[in-house]
């Protein structure tokens, strides 16, 4: 078994060995992950944090000891970026930008300009952090404040307050306690949605007052009730709910 570890500011994860494959998730700077299979120019790896899998390119590829793999994976206090954009001084001076939610450890020779946490934040602080997030453009697969998905969206602001989420919503509706009605709700809890299908494809952060901060083109703020999600621009519903979850 090989190792890696994210020394880019964002590495695209692609669902099969080609770039013209759909990019089912991102790695930031810090991600580290375990290389499943490699070939002549892509490597499929599954991140450590929420277990994704997928392709990268092998010119993206840095590999790691297995130590190093374990002693990051024990971490439970990884550091975070808290700024929208800093920079890592790399070798020579050279300067990487990283987004806000990459991660920093203290075994690289790398220096971090800018702000970091550790810590496991309250619940109240999940929406400030969703809001360092608002008018963020929609992109299938993104993680980060230059493009983002629905479940992206909410790993991330979970991630960066000290918890865990995984990766899809499908995958994130599994975690933590159903709520019977949205009155029960807190700021922060999560609000599922489904299609016609019935199957779980939207997530988005409740907010105080049946507000809901969401993936819809772009980070917005809508209106949340019983039926679903009420779009303030169209006066339409775009979502119908499904399940309210508490995590924290």
């Amino acid at each position: 078994m090989q190792y890696g570890i994210c020394h880019l500011s964002i590495v695209p994860i692609r669902s099969s060995a080609e770039e013209s494959a759909e990019m089912v998730s991102q790695l930031l700077y810090g991600e580290h992950y375990k290389v499943l299979e490699q070939r002549k120019h892509w490597s499929k790896i599954r991140a450590a944090f929420d277990k994704c899998e997928g392709w990268i390119q092998n010119l993206q590829l840095t590999l790691i000891d297995e130590p190093l793999y374990n002693e990051l994976d024990c971490d439970q206090h990884p550091k975070y970026t808290t700024d929208l954009v800093s920079y890592i001084e790399m070798d020579k001076n050279n300067l990487l930008p990283v987004v806000l939610g990459s991660v920093f450890n203290d075994s690289s020779n790398h220096v971090h300009e800018g702000g970091l946490t550790s810590l496991m934040q309250e619940k109240p602080n999940l929406v400030n952090s969703a809001l360092q997030y608002l008018n963020t453009p929609y992109l299938w697969g993104g993680k980060t404040p230059f493009g983002i998905d629905a479940s992206g969206f909410t790993q991330m602001v979970y991630k960066i307050n000290g918890h865990k989420l995984l990766r899809s919503a499908t995958q994130q509706a599994t975690q933590g306690n159903a709520l019977s009605f949205i009155e029960e709700s807190e700021a922060g809890d999560l609000a599922f949605f489904d299609n016609n299908e019935g199957i779980i494809d939207h997530v988005g952060i409740i907010m105080d007052n049946n507000y809901i901060i969401h993936v819809h083109g772009k980070v917005r703020i809508d209106r949340l009730d019983h039926t679903g999600i009420f779009n303030n621009d169209s006066k339409t519903y775009t979502h119908k709910l499904r399940v309210i979850k508490q995590i924290v």
